[in-house]
């Protein structure tokens, strides 16, 4: 095994001289880590094979979910239940551990480990087990069902965790959208598919409380701030786009996150989607933890240690207060340079250093990115130390005689700098007699100095584990402490206890605490149902900044969603007349979202317009959601057009509104009134141009049938004015299949009108329905004769859309094929497609004669001309080999190069070909994805191997502008300046062009700016890769990219 990772290695081109000093080589590994810190290997074979996640038990045995290393779909894994758990002991107290006990084996796939009061409990999809060793022989004798989730999906995301949160209940996560029911007492019960965090106590009584709703496919780990705020990883939080994927979260209660996902409709929303925390892209975020000492370092302490499973690392986030939540500072704490580093689980022991579970290469079922199984890649344990670090004295306070200390004893260690300790003692002296345990711990949270803060939050959170009245009153004596912690975890202790006798001291926080105190109080006055509280909560909701960007999404929601809890349709109606234009959104949402909240469209659709743009904001959000008030919304909208004067900047906004919703068949109907309307004045003209730009951008998957009467009317009518915006807006749509004969007749009319200007004339053959039968040859002819450099651009691209649409005679084609040599390099590449399916001999003996005299022939692509050919005879293809021949001149050596690799394609190792697709070198990953992971600037190489053969990705290799995608193919922009730009259209303005030129390089360039835009025949990918790589790597490489099926 260790050789077979350091081959991998090797084969990422690790550089095996001249480290620097934050980088260190172990295991087969090649790691980087901050200056001053030091990493060891202290577990692999035989002790563990493929841990995946692990916890520690108050003797500090460390207990690990081991993987078999099956990837067989679920169904079976849950029958064979082939994984076990090991417990790793430590004997001499060096760090590295020295024996291995199978605590339990036949497990099904686990998730998550807990050590918690002398059980492990362990997460194994559909259900979490609680596991006793009741004699201490290493092995559970004792297994029990703590959980039953019921469902069990194909990826297994139905359940990670669990979690022990500061409260003492046992946390745990649902992914993988399976539908899943939880009884609520006096309320109707929780029927979702949404992904959730939810809690219960933890002997596994009482309900299930959820705290977190989201549309993400698998929320992973969670830990808590010494405040009690919830923070987790998950993948999917948005769709993958812009590097963008997955990340933390931090979890605010009744918020919905994720990405927009069915499985959210049936759960209350604030507004949009919560933002997350941290953006991570592709990184399968797995394990978490939260650094609860400063042996590293005052600036370690709290800070949160993430893995990244798919990006070889493990890293560090600090957090930061900003607003009603955080931001953080984020930096890579470990990182390996062997693609099978898989990080699955980070935590820290009780001496200060951090533990991180290797898993390995075995994992690939339902992870696109690790593409590959590769069970004998083994995983391990290792260890992060500060160089330096003190030796920590007893770290777990075995020396203790814990079952003798009395509650006054047990107090005190609450201030232990020793954060195990500290644990401990929360756990015993929460089970200690109620009030010994509040008159031990009122001295304690009577001090108010910094120094004593953090001793201050544990006495808060030991108390919120006792269930007796005066606990609940010392805890609200917290709310006022100076120290921000502790007060949030003086709240979170009030919220998670519903206690109303904390309710003027809530109240007071609300008016005049800090955005986090405010939030957390709203949390509370929500979850109490508290009614006279609603004015407080409207008048806290006016607290943001005038402007959209600067507002703090994260108080508005705690703020909005107490109001839907607290369901005062009447109270809260008020702040539909507040003058705070935040107060007012508040409202909306609310009444919206709130049982028989009543709103009506009457006080939502005139804020489509409103000059504040959070106003306009909601009012399309809750629109859009509410497709019954279609009606209302129309008559606004006819309101709106009827207006004398519709300034300018009020038409954009009409036009976006009527093209968002032109989906709903009132509006449909009220645009194509407008449109066949006569316009004797400006204003009317006006708003007839609205309406068609309105329905040309609509986007609409096919025009309306009620469109085609009116658009019909206006192309066959005398007035002219408007008739190229009614030609725009069938060329914008896709027509019906039928009933458009009297459209086609109209825009055939306009066609042949002489007299009508030549781009009117065409843009109506453009827009003339596809399969109408032979073009007309006088069609025909003012088509091939506006293809020349004499047309203006958007008439010649009109031309050829109108060619490539028609059915051509077979002469037509012949004509065409003659034309094909004067034309320029944009049409000409457009044009070529109109032969793809010719089989004429005499059309294709043209058409490739023409080629060959065309003075755009380089801009060709070979690959390009020999698809358009392809189903000429065999007596043009002979005639193609010399138009080949003299666009790329250096076929014959490419050819000789190809064949002498091809030979030995068969010999590629595949996985040292990931290796070469991942490492610095080839840099392939910078620009391709496999699996969401890697660049989108040439196409995705996931299933690339079930489309092309191992000849056409050598090609590709070593040749790249030889043969190009489609939708990849580069452009050559010359400016008026004379430069020249090479590249891929990133994206199109009317104001400029974005071009990709490299692997992080674009460039933004002015219209006015441009003199030419023609195909390059030059690939954005670089040429050459041949002299950077070996034979042996190039050949490995192409069998990797094969294997993508």
């Amino acid at each position: 095994m260790l050789r077979s990772m350091s081959v991998a290695a090797l084969l990422g081109l690790v550089v095996t001289a001249g480290l620097s000093a934050g980088e260190q080589q172990l295991n087969g590994h090649n790691f980087t880590l901050p200056d001053g810190f030091e990493i060891e290997l202290v577990a692999t074979s035989p002790l563990v094979d493929r841990p995946i996640t692990a916890d520690f038990d108050e003797q500090g045995r460390l207990y690990v979910a081991d993987s078999s290393g099956s990837n067989e779909p679920v169904v079976k894994q849950v029958v064979d239940r082939t994984h076990r758990i090991m417990r790793l002991v430590d004997v001499d107290g060096d760090g590295k551990y020295d024996t291995s006990t199978v605590f339990a084996d036949k497990m099904m796939f686990p998730e998550g480990t807990l050590w918690h009061e002398g059980s492990l409990y362990v997460s194994a999809p559909p259900s979490i087990w609680k596991l006793t060793d009741t004699n201490d022989d290493g092995v559970a004798d004792e297994r029990v069902e703590w959980h039953q989730g019921k469902t069990l999906t194909g990826c297994a995301n139905d359940l990670h965790g669990p979690y022990l949160g500061p409260d003492g209940y046992i946390y745990w996560c649902k992914g993988a959208f399976a539908e899943q029911t939880y009884e609520q007492p006096g309320k109707p019960p929780l029927v979702s598919k949404a992904a959730h965090i939810f809690r219960r106590k933890a002997d596994g009584t009482g309900p299930v409380e959820n705290v977190m709703t989201g549309g993400m496919d698998n929320p992973v780990d969670v830990v808590f701030t010494p405040g009690g705020e919830r923070i987790f990883t998950t993948t999917f939080l948005q769709r993958p786009g812009g590097g963008l994927r997955d990340g933390l979260i931090h979890a605010i209660y009744g918020g919905v996150y994720g990405k927009v996902h069915d499985s959210t409709n049936f759960h209350p929303r604030t507004g949009d989607l919560m933002p997350p925390l941290v953006h991570m892209g592709p990184a399968a975020p797995c394990g978490l933890t939260r650094y609860e000492s400063n042996f590293f370092g005052d600036e370690f302490r709290d800070n949160i240690f993430a893995c990244q499973f798919n990006m070889y690392k493990v890293s560090r986030h600090v957090l930061q207060d900003q607003g009603a939540t955080f931001k953080t500072t984020d930096s890579d704490f470990v990182v390996s340079t062997n693609i099978d580093f898989h990080p699955t689980d980070v935590l820290e022991d009780a001496d200060g250093s951090i533990v991180i579970c290797d898993t390995g290469g075995w994992y690939r079922l339902c992870c696109p990115t690790s593409q590959l199984e590769k069970p004998d890649v083994i995983g391990a344990v290792y260890r992060v130390r500060r160089q330096g670090m003190k030796t920590v004295e007893d770290p777990r306070g075995l020396k203790l005689d814990w079952d003798k200390l009395t509650t006054a004893e047990l107090a005190k260690l609450l201030a232990d700098p020793r954060p195990a300790v500290q644990r401990r003692a929360i756990r015993d002296l929460a089970k200690q007699d109620a009030a010994k345990v509040v008159a031990a711990l009122g001295p304690i949270l009577g001090q108010r100095d910094a120094a004593t803060a953090a001793t201050r939050v544990n006495a808060v959170w030991t108390l919120t584990r006792v269930d007796a009245p005066q606990a609940r009153a010392l805890v609200r004596g917290s709310i006022s402490d100076s120290d921000a912690n502790v007060r949030h975890a003086a709240l979170s202790s009030v919220s998670f206890h519903k206690d109303r006798e904390a309710l003027p001291l809530v109240m007071k926080v609300l008016q005049s605490g800090s955005p986090q105190d405010v939030r957390i109080s709203a949390e509370i006055l929500g979850r109490l149902e508290e009614k006279s509280a609603v004015p407080a909560l409207l008048e806290a909701a006016s607290h943001q900044p005038a402007e959209l960007e600067k507002f703090d999404r994260i108080l508005e929601h705690s703020i909005t969603f107490a109001l839907i809890q607290i369901a005062d349709r009447e109270a809260t109606a008020a702040g539909l007349n507040s003058s705070s234009p935040w107060t007012r959104r508040s409202a909306l949402i609310a009444l919206d979202q709130m049982p028989d909240g009543q709103l009506t469209p009457d006080k939502v659709v005139p804020l489509l317009t409103s000059d504040n743009a959070a106003l306009r904001q909601t009012s399309l959000w809750m629109v859009g959601r509410h497709p019954e008030w279609g009606d209302a919304l129309t008559q606004y909208l006819r309101e709106q057009l009827a207006r004398d004067t519709i300034r300018e900047t009020e038409q954009d906004d009409l036009k976006s509104l009527l093209a968002q919703f032109a989906g709903t068949a009132s509006v449909q109907q009220l645009l194509a009134s407008h449109a066949k309307s006569g316009a004797s004045s400006d204003a009317e003209l006006t708003v007839r141009k609205m309406c068609l730009e309105a329905m040309s951008k609509s986007g609409l998957k096919q025009m309306p049938d009620s469109w085609l009467p009116s658009l019909t009317k206006m192309i066959a009518g005398e007035d002219a004015t408007l008739k190229p915006n009614a030609v725009t807006v069938v060329r914008s749509l896709p027509l019906p299949a039928a009933g458009t004969d009297e459209l086609s007749q109209a825009l055939l009319m306009l066609a042949k009108q002489s007299e009508a200007k030549t781009e009117a004339r065409i843009d109506a053959i453009a827009a003339l329905p596809a399969g109408r039968g032979e073009l007309e040859p006088e069609l025909f002819t003012l088509l091939v004769t506006n293809l020349g450099e004499e047309a203006s651009v958007a008439t010649r691209a009109a031309a050829v859309d109108a060619l490539a649409k028609a059915s051509l005679s077979t002469n037509q084609q012949g004509e065409l094929a003659d034309i094909i040599a004067k034309v320029g390099p944009l049409e000409l590449n457009r044009l070529l497609g109109i032969f793809e399916n010719s089989t004429d001999e005499a059309v294709g003996t043209k058409l490739v004669a023409a080629l060959k005299q065309s003075p755009v022939l380089t801009s060709l692509r070979v690959d390009a001309v020999k698809t358009r050919v392809a189903k000429f005879p065999e007596p043009v293809q002979k005639q193609a080999e010399e138009l080949y021949a003299a666009i790329n001149v250096e076929a014959a050596k490419q050819k000789e190069r190809l064949d002498e690799l091809l030979a030995k394609v068969g010999t590629g190792d595949i996985r040292r070909g990931q290796a070469v697709f991942a490492n610095s070198k080839a840099s392939c990953v910078a620009c391709h994805a496999i699996g969401y992971k890697g660049g989108n600037i040439g196409p995705d190489l996931s299933r690339i191997g079930k489309i092309r053969t191992e000849r056409d990705l050598l090609e590709s290799v070593l040749f790249p502008s030889v043969s190009l995608v489609r939708s990849y193919e580069p452009i050559l922009v010359v400016t008026t300046a004379g430069k020249s730009h090479n590249g891929l259209i990133r994206r199109e303005t009317p104001d400029e062009i974005v071009l990709v030129t490299g692997a992080k390089d674009e460039v933004r360039i002015a219209r006015s700016e441009i003199e030419e835009i023609r195909p390059s025949t030059v690939s954005v990918m670089p040429a050459g890769l041949d002299t950077q790589l070996t034979r042996e790597q190039i050949i490995d490489l192409i069998a990797y990219l094969k294997s993508r099926q």
